[in-house]
């Protein structure tokens, strides 16, 4: 959509930049960290953030601001009327009951990746996953099997615009070798992270095959923890079941 230059404003965009700063890594932040993640001054992100606790979307507690669950509000709407996650949640609970492992379906949004469902499972319990949250597509298996979904040049293009931060000592963050690794999962059909994202977290991922009418591409991931399972097991294990679980899926798209 064009926007014309006197329609945009800019404090709302300031505004929701600050609540994107937090997430599931760091949900509390000080003035200085959110000043760097967003790119203010410290007195601009101030501003925003007494703002936000004012409203009751943050809380502080003098060194800490932290999101308040007012800012669920803001992305209900969608959740609830969304029909991917309502659709999804019971597939979901089948792959999960079925392989015993944590089952999600994820969006792509520019350089990351949305979970709208998730069926978590008792032997892994991530934190740091739930529905809405948003993580840097690059090194997680649903990000790159999105990704894949697109062409070289697109993918260079949202690697070029992606912070490719070293979340553990195995995140790949060179952006040809994360190329290969997307033209591999092009080819293959699903998607693997080994611990990249989360210490002790492998996942596999693969793409729900939608219709024409489905406004984005959507992947289905298995999560598992790396001490139970081998990365060269992932897909032995779990991608029938998973693959079964992505055309149930895309049969009620």
């Amino acid at each position: 959509m064009k926007l014309e230059r006197r329609d945009f404003v800019a404090s709302l965009a300031h505004g929701l930049s600050v609540i994107e700063a937090f997430d599931g890594r760091r949900p509390r932040l000080t003035l200085t960290e959110v000043a760097a993640r967003t790119d203010m001054s410290r007195a601009s992100a101030r501003r925003y953030l007494l703002t936000l606790a004012k409203l009751g979307y943050a809380d502080y507690d003098g060194k800490y601001f932290s999101l308040d669950l007012r800012v669920l509000r803001l992305g209900y709407g969608l959740l609830s009327a969304a029909p991917l996650p309502r659709k999804a949640q019971p597939v979901l609970d089948i792959v999960s009951a079925e392989t015993g492992e944590s089952a999600s379906v994820a969006v792509l949004d520019e350089t990351a990746v949305v979970f709208m469902g998730r069926s978590q499972s008792r032997k892994v319990f991530s934190p740091v996953v739930g529905v809405g949250t948003r993580l840097p597509a690059f090194c997680l298996s649903t990000g790159r099997i999105l990704l894949a979904s697109k062409s070289d040049a697109e993918v260079r293009m949202i690697l070029g615009h992606t912070h490719l931060q070293a979340y553990t000592h195995k995140t790949v963050t060179d952006i040809e070798q994360i190329l290969d690794i997307v033209r591999l999962a092009r080819s293959q059909g699903y998607a693997i992270s080994d611990e990249e994202y989360e210490t002790g977290l492998r996942s596999i991922a693969v793409p729900v095959p939608v219709n024409m009418g489905v406004s984005a591409p959507v992947a289905m991931t298995l999560s598992v923890h790396a001490s139970q399972i081998s990365a060269d097991t992932l897909a032995e294990r779990f991608l029938s079941a998973l693959k079964r679980g992505a055309e149930s899926l895309a049969k009620q798209l």
